[in-house]
C-alpha cells in the first residue's frame, strides 16, 4: 500500500502540471514572430506577442496572440472595442444573427482586466480559436468566422494600428516592444 505522503506529493505534482498546461501546450512549436505595444492616447495599454509555429504569420496554420495589459479596462470595454474592431473590418461579411452569437461568445470568454494580466487566443484555422485567461482556458468558440474576424483586429493589413501589425508579423523593428 502506497504512503499517504507520496499520493499527496503526486496529487500536488498533477496539479502544478496541469496549471503549466496553457495555450502552450496547443502549440508546442510556436515561437515567438513579433512583439509590439499597442497605446492609446499615450497611454501603455498592453504589450502583444504574436506566436506562429512558422517563420511567418499564416491563416492556415495555428498561431497565438498573447496580451499583457499594463491598465485596468472593463470586460465591457474589451468586449465593446473588439466588436467595433471586427465590424469596421468586416473580414467575413458577417450577418446580424451572426454578429449577436460573437458578441454573446466575447462576454463569456473576456473578463475584466487589470495590470499584469494575460490574455492569449489561439487561432486554429478551420476550427476556431481558444482564449486563456493567465494561463487558464476561459472560452473556446468553434466558429472559424469569427476566429478570423477576431484576430484581423491586429493581423489585417487595414489595422487599426500599422505599426504594432508590422511589429507582431516580425517586418518592423522592435525597439518599442518588450
Amino acid at each position: 500500500m502506497a504512503h499517504p505522503t507520496r499520493w499527496t506529493c503526486l496529487c500536488l505534482l498533477l496539479t502544478a502540471l496541469s496549471a503549466v498546461a496553457d495555450w502552450r501546450a496547443e502549440l508546442p512549436a510556436a515561437q515567438r514572430l513579433g512583439v509590439g505595444e499597442f497605446t492609446w492616447f499615450g497611454l501603455r495599454l498592453y504589450t502583444a506577442q504574436l506566436w506562429t509555429v512558422g517563420p511567418v504569420q499564416d491563416w492556415n496554420q495555428p498561431f497565438a496572440l498573447e496580451l499583457l495589459y499594463h491598465r485596468a479596462l472593463s470586460k465591457d470595454a474589451l468586449v465593446k472595442a473588439s466588436l467595433e474592431e471586427m465590424q469596421r473590418l468586416d473580414a467575413s461579411g458577417a450577418t446580424p444573427q451572426q454578429r449577436a452569437a460573437w458578441a454573446h461568445a466575447i462576454e463569456l470568454a473576456f473578463v475584466d482586466v487589470r495590470p499584469g494580466m494575460r490574455i492569449t487566443g489561439v487561432y486554429l484555422p478551420g476550427q476556431g480559436c481558444r482564449f486563456y485567461v493567465n494561463g487558464k482556458l476561459s472560452r473556446a468558440i468553434a466558429d472559424p468566422g469569427f476566429a478570423r474576424a477576431f484576430f484581423a483586429i491586429w493581423l489585417d493589413p487595414r489595422a487599426r494600428d500599422a505599426q504594432l501589425r508590422q511589429r507582431l508579423l516580425g517586418l518592423a523593428d522592435n525597439d518599442r516592444g518588450t
